[in-house]
């Protein structure tokens, strides 16, 4: 069987923190964007972000640990704690040789890291903290999640741009069906609000400079798109094989089924805009869950907010859904709150799954004018509708493509 279950949600966004408050807020619409507040940023091209200001209030972790590592960490160890608790887990009773953590980021911890930095030129190297080299580095919140419950099993970090943490999610996924573990927390973390990864999100390219109006900046799949705005944030999933979980009367929220993983091969930084490798990358993730495409109520899109990335994200999806794509309702809840990047394919995992536990379709926002047309944009406010199947889409820069399909568990 190659079904895996999720059992727990922690979710660390702008929208809120633990699930039934990011739930009530994206379901509601709002804008979560605004100017950044933290650090003089008004001289960056682009200066807003999704962020998170009440972290404080949900964190147990000592302030002797939050000196030793990076916001990203922080954010991926509430995210766990979330997981942990929602899935009613006592953790110390397992056997920590079979859980693993599989996490994904794009930019490390770079608060940290710029911090140190600017005191080593100023100090000299005995101003640096010797935590330094273990606070910035991707794998850093993998490590101290690991330290932070004991875990010893199989663990990984993934480094996929954009894709990084539903990767991370499938890759769970897989070791799981293996049998190399009994369970693993799974998700992604990214905190690029900080000056020195705010400057390389600005160089990146592809990012809105619609500064004066952050609530509108962020326009996926509209004719007046900008680019993305970046966000903040951590998701994390406790998965485990189904059969275990039921074992230990588990409440399972949703079944992984089918995984699908592609690159376009066409550019080192933009997408092919034939879509042809996202929508193989479609089938794949299909195929494996042994759907058809007429079986899925419901695709959270990438939405980049760039014309090649939606226009080749809306070409896959017409080739492989034909009239079908019509009707199939299609969002991106991510322009409410940001692309956060690395995080942003477990966001939006969580928030399908939320999506088939209420029967209601999250929306997008500041679609005026679609382009292009064709797909059955939610815009504005949820849509009630019974989710039983969804795909959930994730792109990375140079043209990777991941797809997962999750399902509602089968009622016996």
């Amino acid at each position: 069987m190659k079904k895996v279950a999720v059992t727990g949600i922690g979710i660390v966004a702008p929208p809120g923190i633990g699930k039934r408050q990011f739930w009530a807020n994206i379901k509601s619409g709002r804008s979560f964007i605004e100017k950044i507040t933290r650090f003089d940023a008004s001289q960056y091209p682009s200066h807003i972000a999704g962020q998170i200001d009440d972290l404080e209030k949900y964190s147990l972790l000592s302030r002797r640990l939050l000196k030793k590592i990076d916001l990203f960490s922080h954010m991926a160890l509430v995210a766990s704690e979330l997981a942990l608790e929602d899935a009613k887990m006592d953790i110390k009773k397992e056997d920590l040789n079979l859980v693993g953590i599989f996490l994904g980021n794009a930019l490390g911890g770079w608060l940290y890291a710029e911090t140190e930095l600017r005191d080593l030129y100023i100090e000299g190297r005995e101003g640096v903290s010797p935590y330094m080299a273990s606070a910035w580095f991707p794998a850093a919140p993998q490590g101290q999640v690991s330290i932070y419950y004991g875990i010893k099993g199989f663990s990984k970090t993934v480094v996929a741009d954009r894709a990084s943490s539903l990767m991370a999610i499938g890759y769970a996924r897989d070791t799981l069906v293996k049998g190399k573990l009994h369970m693993i927390l799974a998700g992604g973390t990214e905190a690029p609000v900080t000056p020195y990864a705010l400057l390389c999100c600005n160089t990146y390219g592809g990012i809105s400079e619609y500064n004066d109006y952050p609530h509108k900046a962020y326009r996926p799949f509209d004719k007046n798109r900008q680019g993305f705005v970046i966000g903040e944030g951590s998701g994390v999933v406790l998965m485990e094989n189904i059969d275990r979980a039921e074992a230990r009367g588990s409440h399972i929220l949703a079944v992984i089924s089918g995984v699908g993983n592609t690159c376009d091969g066409k550019d080192r930084i933009n997408p092919d805009p034939s879509g042809n490798q996202l929508a193989r990358a479609i089938r794949m993730a299909l195929n494996e869950a042994e759907i058809t495409p007429d079986e899925i109520d419901y695709i959270s899109l990438d939405g980049l907010a760039v014309e090649v990335w939606d226009r080749s994200e809306a070409k896959a999806i017409k080739d492989v859904f034909e009239e079908k794509a019509k009707t199939i309702p299609v969002s991106c809840p991510k322009s409410m709150f940001g692309n956060l990047l690395g995080a942003s394919g477990a966001v939006d995992l969580i928030a399908t799954i939320l999506a088939m536990e209420h029967n209601a379709v999250p929306p997008m926002i500041n679609v005026e004018a679609p382009d292009p047309e064709g797909l059955n944009y939610i815009i504005g406010k949820a849509h009630e509708k019974e989710i039983n199947k969804a795909l959930v889409i994730s792109r990375g820069r140079g043209g990777i493509n991941t797809v997962i399909v999750i399902e509602k568990k089968e009622v016996a």
